[in-house]
């Protein structure tokens, strides 16, 4: 343990400060037991904690004085109306305008409900509903707190950026197309990346540890019910034990249709937790590259569009006799009966660029492996970590491959999501057009 720290401060001590930073933590465990979110099959609420949930932010400022800060939380998911509330407070009090502020959450499926993420997949009683909104809005205060105390705390600093390996991710997408399962596919797309990024201090010593890996965060399963961050809290926690002084920061990547392998128990999550910190301080000990430069940043909406479909088609399905199907069907007739049925959703896509580092690509949903694949092939000479799952999720994001093979991904996810169906086929094109775009606006070409 001492060899790999003294390895990696052995090249940092002598650099002058080519940046500030500043970290922050929040305990954002919910203070009653609320209804864990992720899976349709659980009949009851949280039993209690296994490992506290925290919110994280880490703010960077460059020699011109222009900031961002990443933020990351150990829950399912953020819907853009809390996020966008956060990030107007830090525009207003600390000038930072919307580009410069990332959401990521790890999408712990052992997490609270969040709303109004997967808004028809629960029917819950009017006093739960009450207790998630309260946690909502406090959730809301302290994603606000945590990005604030780290923009408070900044002080001179380096960055430096590696990659690791971890091999517990597998592809889940099982069988034909036509009739795709949730399974195990060794053969499908995977990425085994660990993305690293150190923030160091005058002294050389680690402060901050931001890594992510692409994988769904679910290796505990329904039948679980105490609240934890599953495999990326167990490496988080050994991280910052590992790091005296070092807050380790977690972020999920493109990883809709990855699962752990294996699942479904506590060994599991934390011996995945352990290879993940294995692999983030293996590649913290080895050289890594200094990040030197400007920060750069960019953001848009773009819309994402579904499948045609009508109100009879909805009327069907609102006397089916499963009752997510069900509450999906009074939804978009509401939208109907309101004159604005749902036809499309925004769709956030954002780039932040660390000097000469890592440009960090942050793309709202559960997006499948396909696109961060696709990025990094479209810039081979720039290291670009992918991440899915950001600022806004408000359903499965897939590739046309994915979409043409069916299954869960593509389709009967967009039920619990309250989506009124697939989307078209031009879905990856408008993505990675918007890709292109913000990353030409941040030099990156």
């Amino acid at each position: 343990m001492k060899l790999w720290l003294s390895l990696f401060l052995l090249p940092c001590a002598a650099l002058a400060a080519e940046y500030r930073a500043g970290v922050a933590a929040v305990d954002i465990t919910p203070k009653e037991k609320v209804w864990l979110s992720g899976y349709a099959s659980r009949n009851k609420p949280a039993e209690g904690t296994l490992q506290a949930l925290h919110a994280k932010a880490l703010a960077i400022e460059d020699k011109k004085g222009t900031r961002v800060v990443l933020v990351t939380t150990d829950l399912v998911g953020l819907p853009r109306v809390i996020t966008d509330a956060v990030a107007a407070r830090l525009a207003k009090e600390h000038g930072i305008e919307r580009a410069r502020v990332v959401f990521n959450s790890s999408h712990t499926h052992t997490g609270p409900v969040v709303r109004s993420n997967l808004s028809t997949m629960y029917n819950l009683t009017p006093e739960m509903d009450a207790k998630l909104d309260a946690y909502a809005r406090e959730l809301t205060a302290n994603l606000y707190m945590v990005a604030a105390s780290a923009l408070g705390q900044m002080k001179p600093a380096n960055l430096r950026y590696a990659e690791g390996t971890a091999k517990f991710a597998i592809n889940r997408r099982q069988g034909p197309a036509g009739s795709v399962k949730l399974g195990v596919n060794a053969k499908g797309p995977v990425d085994h990346t660990v993305p690293v990024l150190v923030a160091t201090g005058e002294d050389g010593k680690p402060f901050a540890v931001l890594f992510g890996y692409t994988c769904h965060n679910t290796t505990l399963t329904g039948e679980h019910y105490l609240f934890s961050g599953d495999y990326a809290g167990f490496a988080q926690a050994e991280l910052e034990q590992a790091t005296p002084g070092a807050t380790a920061l977690f972020m999920i990547l493109c990883g809709a249709d990855q699962n752990p392998n294996p699942r479904s128990t506590e060994e599991a999550a934390r011996a995945h937790g352990h290879e993940l910190a294995e692999s983030v301080r293996a590649a913290m000990a080895g050289h890594g590259t200094a990040v030197k430069g400007n920060l750069r940043a960019a953001y848009q909406t773009i819309q994402l569009q579904f499948r045609p479909h009508t109100r009879e088609d909805f009327e069907r399905e609102a006397r089916s006799t499963n009752r997510y199907e069900v509450n999906r069907a009074k939804a978009m007739l509401q939208a109907y009966d309101s004159g604005s049925p749902v036809r499309s959703t925004p769709y956030p896509v954002q780039a932040i660029r660390l000097g000469n580092g890592p440009v960090v690509v942050a793309l709202g949903g559960e997006v499948v492996v396909d696109y961060q694949l696709k990025i990094k092939e479209t810039y081979p000479k720039t290291k670009v970590i992918t991440a899915g799952y950001s600022n806004d999720v408000m359903s499965y994001i897939p590739s046309v491959r994915v979409l043409r093979e069916g299954g869960y991904e593509a389709e009967s996810s967009m039920i619990y999501y309250g989506m009124p169906g697939p989307y078209t086929e031009d879905v990856e094109a408008s993505i990675l057009g918007s890709v292109r775009a913000v990353m030409k606006r941040v030099g990156v070409k």
